[in-house]
């Protein structure tokens, strides 16, 4: 389960993420990049960041520990930008932080090759949680501990920005890997699907705050939403996992 820690010091924004995430000290000494249930892309993005960060690990790749934050908005009346005191006035409560790894820096497959089964495992995985940043202009990789570590999901599973009343979980869903920072270096691509464990799917959408869940008004009926999506991207995993072989074929 995840832990609750509370936020007691608003370090600095981090203004390179879009939904301005802030570097804040928790009430356990430890420092976690905050993401913003107030920001702009609202609570799906921390849904996106909290289950894919979950799916990511159940497949062996290396994630900072998440951990649910809570925020009182009297924690931004003394910061002097008038945006992040309204941001953290707009987060009252439960937000998603994720461990800060002091000295880490942006991980580049070209200076230190990941080799060429990870890079061709995260390839995939990222295709199948439809994570449209993880390019050469925004990796969101980071070297720590001469490791690589995934962050920032928050942009994966966009579909869920445009539910509707009667959606179905489609089996084809646009994702081109031809920008992705691994698709120089990964080897020979092959379908996951059989490691993809959806009783841990399950596990970690059991996690998700139900107020987070704005898919449809039974937040139970939005968890099935998700399970759905995965079941059946994984049904057609044979035939976007040849198209991602295809297009490592042709960049070699």
């Amino acid at each position: 389960m995840l832990r609750t820690v509370t936020a007691t010091r608003y370090v600095t924004p981090l203004r390179e993420g879009g939904s301005l995430p802030g570097l804040v000290e928790a009430d356990d000494l430890g420092m976690y990049v905050v993401k913003f249930r107030g920001a702009g892309q609202g609570p799906r993005a921390l849904v996106a960041e909290l289950v894919v960060g979950g799916l990511a690990r159940a497949l062996g790749f290396r994630v900072p520990e998440i951990v649910f934050v809570e925020v009182d908005p009297e924690l931004g009346r003394t910061e002097p930008d008038e945006e992040v005191q309204e941001l953290l006035r707009a987060s009252d409560g439960r937000n998603l932080g994720l461990d800060y790894l002091p000295g880490s820096f942006d991980f580049n497959p070209l200076v230190r090759d990941p080799g060429p089964v990870e890079a061709a495992r995260l390839l995939w995985f990222d295709a199948l949680v439809l994570n449209v940043d993880r390019s050469w202009r925004n990796p969101n990789l980071l070297l720590w501990h001469r490791r690589m570590w995934l962050i920032d999901h928050g942009a994966s599973l966009y579909f869920h920005h445009r539910w509707e009343p009667g959606w179905q979980p489609a089996r084809q869903y646009r994702w081109e890997p031809a920008d992705h920072v691994m698709l120089p270096v990964a080897g020979p691509i092959e379908n996951l699907a059989a490691e993809v464990d959806l009783d841990a799917l399950d596990e970690v959408l059991a996690e998700v705050p139900d107020e987070w869940l704005l898919g449809f008004p039974d937040p139970a009926d939005t968890r099935r939403a998700y399970r759905a999506f995965f079941t059946a991207r994984l049904a057609a995993a044979a035939e976007w996992t040849e198209g991602l072989e295809a297009a490592r074929a042709a960049r070699v």
